[in-house]
């Protein structure tokens, strides 16, 4: 089977199960989920970067105290 015909038979089954009716509902909910993944995934990227960025440039506090 090739890309294609295999994603016909996923999309037929699909409507078998879940009927005509079900399927946008559940793409719009699969549409949601993956947004709020990358989301996460971004944000968690973004921290990630905050801790190394602290890590390889420590401040120093001896000279803040002395203040």
């Amino acid at each position: 089977m090739q890309g294609t015909e295999i994603i016909i038979v996923v999309v037929v089954i699909g409507v078998l199960i879940f009927g005509a009716k079900k399927i946008p509902e559940l793409a719009k909910t699969f549409g949601k989920a993956k947004g709020e993944f990358e989301k996460g995934r971004i944000e968690g990227e973004k921290e990630l970067n905050d801790f190394k960025g602290k890590i390889d440039n420590p401040v120093n506090d001896k000279k803040s105290k002395s203040d």
